[in-house]
Order: C-alpha cells, then sequence, then structure tokens
C-alpha cells in the first residue's frame, strides 16, 4: 500500500544525504517532496500541513544543521515525527467487565464482519480468552449467515437471533447467554450504512447506553483517503470511540487513512488486517509503521512472526538435524509451509532493511507449488535421505512429479548446497536471511537474493541468468587451463 510513498520518501531523503551540509533551501525542497507525496496518499490536508510544519522547524535547528551528519538527522526527525502522527506507542485492548465487551463499528463494506471474526481468533490463541462472536447486523441480507459461517470455520461461539428487529435485545441477550456459558469477551459485529446516518448512529447510542462495551472500535477502510477524518469524527463524536482497526493495509490503495485517523480523532489504531486470511490481524505499531514506510524494513515484526511458528523443542531440534547435516527433504517441507504461513516469501522480504530495493520479478512462489510436488513424488525414505536418490530414482521421481530430470538435478543440487551451509554454521544457528540468502531458498525460487545477508543493494540473477552466467564461467576456466597446457607443452 505505501509503496509510492515509500519511494517519494527515499528521493526527498536522497537529496538531503547527498549534500555535506544542510541550509535552508535543501531543507525546504525535501520537505515541499514530502508535501507533495503525503498529499497523494490521500492524507488529510491539515494533517500534512502540521507534520511539514513541525518536521521542517526541528531540522532547521542548531542541533540538525550543526551536526557531523546532518542529512541523517534530519531523517531521524522526519522518522520521529511520523511516528508521533500514527500515535506514537502502540495500544492494546482494554478488557475489565465481566464478560468484556468489544463494539465494532463502520461503515458498509469496511470489512467489520471478517474483521471481527479475525479479532475472536487473535483474542483466543493470543490472549487465551474465550471471545464469542454476535450478529448484530440485522438488515444486511445473508450478515447473520456469514458470521455463523465464520465462526464455525475458526471453532468460535456465535450468538445469533434470526426472528427479532430489536438490535438492542440481540445484545443483551447476547451478554446474559455469555454469563450462563462462561464466556469472557463478547464482540458485537453491528451493521452498517453506505454514509452515516442518524438512525444508524440512534441505534449505535441505544446499544451502547444497553451494554456499556468496554471497548468501541470503529473499522476503517484504509483506502477511504480524504474521507476516512470525515468518517472517524462522526463515529467518535457520536460513541467516543475507543480506538480503530484500519482494514486492507494489504491493498493498493494510497493509505492516506493510516496517517489521518489517529491524528484527527485522538484516539489509537489498535490492529490493521494485512490479508484475507483469519490470521491477517496485527497489532499496529507505530513506530514500525513509521519504519515501513520509510524503507528502513520491520526486522522485529519479522522475528515476532518466525518466534510464532517456532517452539523451542521444535527450533533445537531443527538446528540439531542441520549441526548434523540430517536436514531431509520432509524437514524442506515444514519449512515451506511455515513461511507460508507468515504470509510468504514476497511478504518476508519486505521487513527486511533495505529489500525493498532489490529487483523482485525473477523471485517466484509459485515454485512453491512445483517443488512441493517433485518432494512428494518421493519415497519417505528418499526425503529423509536425499543422498540415496540415484540416477534410476530420479528418473521415477521426474516422470512421477510430471518434471524433466534435469529440474529434478537442480533441486536436489542446490538443496545439497543448502544443507552444506547450514550445517557449517555450527552453533551459528539458523535464521531466515540465511536460509533466504546465498544458496538458500532464494535461490531455489527463481534466483533469490544472493549474498543478502551482507549486501542488500545487491541486484540478484534469475534462474537463465545465474546458469548462463555459471557455463561463461566453466567455459573460461577451461579456455585457462588449456592455455596453461599448450604452454607447458612449448617449454618441454
Amino acid at each position: 500500500m505505501f509503496n509510492n510513498l515509500t519511494d517519494r520518501f527515499k528521493v526527498a531523503f536522497k537529496n538531503l544525504t547527498g549534500k555535506g551540509r544542510l541550509t535552508e533551501a535543501n531543507i525546504r525542497e525535501a520537505m515541499a517532496e514530502i508535501r507533495t507525496a503525503l498529499l497523494d496518499a490521500d492524507v488529510n490536508y491539515n494533517v500534512v500541513k502540521k507534520f511539514v510544519a513541525d518536521v521542517s522547524e526541528e531540522c532547521l535547528g542548531e542541533q540538525v544543521l550543526n551536526s557531523i551528519t546532518p542529512g541523517q538527522q534530519a531523517i531521524k526527525v522526519v522518522s520521529d515525527k511520523l511516528t508521533t502522527l500514527l500515535g506514537e506507542n502502540s495500544v492494546g485492548l482494554t478488557l475489565t467487565s465481566k464478560p468484556s465487551i468489544i463494539m465494532l463499528c463502520g461503515l458498509h463494506g469496511s470489512g467489520k464482519t471478517t474483521t471481527s471474526a479475525k479479532l475472536a481468533l487473535y483474542l483466543k490463541d493470543k490472549l487465551k480468552r474465550r471471545p464469542m462472536l454476535v450478529g448484530c447486523d440485522l438488515y444486511r441480507p445473508a450478515a447473520i449467515d456469514q458470521i455463523e459461517i465464520l465462526a464455525k470455520e475458526l471453532d468460535i461461539p456465535v450468538f445469533t437471533e434470526r426472528d427479532t428487529k430489536n438490535v438492542t435485545l440481540v445484545a443483551q441477550h447476547a451478554v446474559s447467554y455469555a454469563n450462563i456459558h462462561n464466556i469472557d469477551t463478547i464482540i458485537l459485529d453491528t451493521a452498517g450504512r453506505l454514509q452515516i446516518d442518524n438512525d444508524l448512529v440512534q441505534e449505535l447510542v441505544t446499544i451502547k447506553n444497553a451494554v456499556k462495551p468496554d471497548e468501541i472500535i470503529l473499522v476503517g477502510d484504509a483506502a477511504l483517503g480524504q474521507e476516512a477524518v470525515s468518517v472517524a469524527t462522526h463515529f467518535d463524536q457520536a460513541l467516543g470511540i475507543t480506538g480503530i482497526i484500519l482494514t486492507k493495509l494489504d491493498g493498493d490503495a494510497r493509505g492516506g487513512a493510516a496517517l489521518s485517523m489517529h491524528q484527527v480523532t485522538g484516539k489509537p489504531i489498535k490492529f490493521v488486517t494485512v490479508g484475507e486470511r483469519a490470521i491477517d490481524l496485527e497489532p499496529f505499531h507505530p513506530d514500525r509503521m513509521a519504519s515501513r514506510i520509510l524503507g528502513m524494513g520491520d526486522v522485529i515484526s519479522l522475528v515476532e512472526k518466525a518466534q510464532e511458528q517456532y517452539e523451542d523443542e521444535e527450533a533445537k531440534k531443527l538446528e540439531e538435524r542441520l549441526r548434523k547435516n540430517t536436514f531431509g527433504f520432509d524437514d524442506f517441507l515444514t519449512q515451506i509451509e511455515k513461511i507460508r504461513k507468515m504470509g510468504g516469501l514476497m511478504s518476508l522480504l519486505k521487513f527486511i532493511p533495505g529489500m525493498g530495493d532489490l529487483p523482485m520479478d525473477g523471485l517466484d512462489e509459485r515454485e512453491f507449488n512445483r517443488i512441493e510436488g517433485i518432494i512428494n513424488s518421493m519415497t519417505p525414505k528418499e526425503r529423509r535421505n536425499p543422498e540415496i536418490i540415484g540416477a534410476s530414482r530420479r528418473q521415477r521421481i521426474a516422470k512421477g512429479a510430471g518434471v524433466n530430470q534435469n529440474e529434478l538435478n537442480q533441486l536436489i543440487k542446490q538443496f545439497n548446497q543448502m544443507r552444506g551451509m547450514m550445517a557449517k554454521m555450527g552453533s551459528g544457528g539458523f535464521g531466515f536471511g540465511d536460509l533466504m540468502g546465498g544458496g538458500g531458498l532464494g535461490n531455489m525460487f527463481g534466483g533469490g537474493p544472493a549474498g543478502m545477508p551482507q549486501q542488500y543493494n545487491m541486484p540478484y540473477q534469475s534462474r537463465s541468468q545465474s546458469s548462463s552466467t555459471s557455463r561463461a564461467a566453466n567455459a573460461a576456466a577451461k579456455k585457462k587451463q588449456k592455455q596453461a597446457r599448450k604452454k607447458n607443452r612449448k617449454k618441454k
């Protein structure tokens, strides 16, 4: 979503860091670029005006202008101010009542129902609570059907009443049901409208007064742009919202809502949704989001994603197999599945500083499916012990997977190289940077970022480029050997 904004910030930063010293003219030029970038991203005009004024004032101060690295200091100012714009600190849910009640509100189409299910799963898996979904949208066709289906898929209790049109009674009955059935958190999925109207507001106010929710969260579409400010302001004035969940942050919209809503309402963005899956709900961290927007990566979130996938005991066993060089294709399939659960290889690379500058055209995640097909054509013994795969076995595996034998040979060769590299690390441990770097997963999926952990600014080669480079190198080596033999014969 923020790709264009990130590119524009990079241009502004290049103008700052490329100067030996900063002047008022340098800073004014960079601020003009930043102002245009934010307005193009649909950030509210008043928010942009204040942000640029605050950054300009601090950049023109003696602490920046007289610094040994004024360009870097100016970038730090922008980063700090952007973090403040987004909310400074991560703010969690306040759940003190028994049962605790979370009321979701927002316009029609903002994704309230799917977000309510994602939030319920987050409460269940991450906070170890016992949530229940409540269908309070009695107007949209199939709204109750949708929430019941989502609840069933996630194995989460759901409360609905199809025979009543009084949404306040539904909410009150849900509270009584929760008290009887040991439910500690209720999520009310309320109705939306195409635009804010008096009937919508009054209905929400009535629900609020009847059940007194701990949290009133506005679900806002990140693609709303300038309209986000008006929507957030109206809901806040009517209900006194306690927080915001931004949806569709993985889309291709400009994303100005993310930079406007907190500043205008003063209420924190608590979560963002970054995909269609039920697990694609993330707590919002202003400092990390600012870092991503500025193209500086987000290694902390990447580590947290990895930690969610690996239990301590599992990680120790994996490290032991890598050290003893017994890492097999079964283990490799497990790693592929874990990377999928974390959002995919392309998604993970964006968390690494500098990776946004690399061309990703040669990296094809569809290779996951192809590789899985090849590995699944192996016997369990072959997957555990790749070294036993001889010529006849290779012929059988290639035929079973529907690929030519050269592709199978390439996979086994690269797998052995990766396994050997991991074994050499020894006690150095196992990391995603190592796995995806030179000789790792990146090269197996269309030519990965060679030497990635050391050189983020080096473009990688596609598989065809890599193989042609390799052939050229071999030809040059043979030619050199031939010349040396010829020279020796002459001496004799």
